[in-house]
């Protein structure tokens, strides 16, 4: 496995997901690129790129670059870039909807957005970036614990800890403000920690959350139907589906999704790993120990034109010992893995050849 060390300004990668826009590679004289998410940041500082120039040997010579960008009336109010995806030539990144460790959820890291991948500057210095952003206030946290709750008991049960900590504390915080997005966050609630996305040959985009997992200790995947048309019409997604995965995670090691990728043929590869990072006091950790332990590992599904949810059979493709931080992954155009890991406030690159 061959690894770069990176200099992204803020070093605290969240996703990435290669270029898609051949006219974009070959006007910057590379031969592959990606995009990186940079997280604990707001969205207008957190997208970077980093491109190969054509010739070079793969573990040399990366360019890497924060992209600046212009997030319109909504800038510096997305928070906590985590899942992207690419779709008709647009790039789609969500917020964690999650919290800090010790809650409660916040508003700022509720929001989808987009850009097109041709908006890129031949000279990525001297121009930015125009992104889209939708605030969903709630929206998605609403309509995804709906389908959760109606997938039955094949999740974890609601932790009252994690009430007291994450929902109730939003939720009254809204309603002293008099904001109407709290009716939409209620006791008995999931707090959502999304950190994956990838669309599906249909259409729709699969969102892998890292919270909550299954009674299990496996991940969870809620599909929603419309989001391109959130941006075109304004007419609000819907949930599709809810899927889980066998294989990765047990009772007594919980694992969640940390990064989702696809080469289409409605196949998906995912990082799983723990459900928060155990440097630091977690809230979710306090009540859910066994979400600690988890390593990073390489899964791969297919859901084969299923619809409607259910279980899915994955396969490992991939584990890496001890390492605990990787927090993307993407196809290369030879073959290669390539996967970002965010270690020691630095980022790397890391290429793995897997057929």
């Amino acid at each position: 496995m061959h690894w770069i060390d990176l200099n992204l300004d803020r070093n605290e990668a969240s996703d990435m997901l290669p270029v898609t826009d051949q006219d974009v590679l070959d006007a910057h004289g590379w031969d592959r690129a990606y995009w990186i998410l940079l997280d604990e940041d707001q969205l207008d500082d957190a997208v970077g790129i980093v491109g190969h120039p054509v010739g070079a040997e793969l573990h040399e010579e990366w360019e890497h670059h924060s992209v600046p960008t212009d997030c319109g009336p909504d800038a510096h109010k997305t928070d906590d870039s985590e899942a992207a995806a690419t779709h008709d030539g647009w790039v789609y990144a969500l917020g964690s909807h999650f919290g800090g460790k010790q809650g409660p959820l916040q508003i700022g890291r509720h929001w989808i957005a987009r850009w097109h991948e041709d908006a890129l500057p031949g000279v990525i210095a001297d121009a930015t970036l125009p992104i889209s952003v939708v605030r969903d206030k709630f929206r998605l946290h609403r309509l995804i614990n709906d389908a959760l709750a109606a997938h039955g008991d094949v999740l974890v049960p609601v932790h009252d800890a994690l009430t007291d900590a994450f929902v109730t504390p939003a939720r009254v915080k809204g309603e002293k403000k008099g904001k109407a997005w709290a009716s939409r966050v209620r006791d008995g609630d999931h707090p959502l920690n999304i950190e994956g996305a990838a669309f599906r040959p249909n259409g729709n985009l699969l969102v892998g959350l890292r919270f909550p997992v299954t009674r299990a200790g496996g991940p969870v995947i809620v599909e929603l139907a419309g989001v391109p048309e959130l941006f075109t019409t304004g007419a609000w997604p819907t949930v599709a589906g809810v899927w889980h995965l066998t294989g990765p995670g047990s009772p007594g090691e919980w694992m969640g999704i940390r990064a989702m990728t696809t080469r289409g043929d409605d196949v998906f590869d995912v990082i799983c790993g723990n459900l928060d990072a155990v440097d630091k006091p977690s809230v979710l950790l306090e009540c859910h120990p066994e979400g600690r332990a988890a390593t990073s590992e390489h899964w791969r599904f297919s859901l084969g034109g299923r619809v409607e949810g259910g279980a899915v059979e994955s396969t490992l493709v991939n584990a890496f010992g001890e390492e605990s931080r990787i927090e993307g992954l993407a196809h290369g155009p030879d073959g290669h893995f390539v996967y970002v890991v965010d270690e020691d406030s630095r980022v790397h690159i890391k290429f793995l050849a897997i057929d």
